[in-house]
């Protein structure tokens, strides 16, 4: 399969089950077996399935594959300001819950999203996009890196012992 199999669209309410385990499959289950030190409450479990409340705040798209309709990723981008939104810069979106199907790794899924959300934070001119990324997830750091996206220590988020989030920034105007 190519990104040319792939639509890019926003997600609806159909889509919410999907998008949830998708979401725990890779925050959760492709995670552990990366970085066994790891820990998933079941209250992450839920809040990574509680796609509608994402939906009723923040933009998330789905990547479906043509003909088929099966979702093989998602992302999602809180507009500067709202509600749970974990930006540290004021005026800028804050980019979360980017999961692609294991199947589909490193077949261009992931651009098409970010790309996806980065256009509309440009469209609606916000100042920048934000970002977290688990520490010690040195791959998902390299994708945003060659994107841009710069390191951001004062938006750290330390959660510990479940997680410490290091943080990016990318500049859009």
């Amino acid at each position: 399969m190519s990104t040319s199999d792939v639509r890019i669209r926003e997600a609806v309410a159909a889509d919410d089950a999907a998008v949830g385990e998708l979401l725990v499959e890779s925050f959760v289950t492709r995670y552990a077996r990366k970085m066994p030190d790891v820990v998933v409450t079941p209250h992450r479990k839920d809040e990574l399935r509680d796609v509608a409340s994402k939906r009723e705040i923040a933009k998330v798209w789905v990547a479906e594959v043509v003909g088929s309709g099966k979702i093989v990723g998602t992302v999602a981008l809180w507009p500067p300001g709202a509600h749970r939104s974990e930006s540290w810069i004021s005026g800028a979106a804050d980019l979360r819950h980017l999961a692609v199907d294991g199947s589909q790794a490193g077949k261009g899924v992931s651009k098409l999203l970010i790309d996806a959300a980065e256009n509309f934070a440009r469209a609606a001119k916000w100042k920048g996009v934000c970002l977290h990324v688990r520490r010690g997830a040195h791959g998902v750091r390299r994708i945003y890196e060659q994107r841009g996206y710069v390191r951001r220590e004062e938006g750290d988020l330390d959660f510990l012992p479940e997680v410490f989030l290091e943080a990016f920034y990318l500049a859009l105007t």
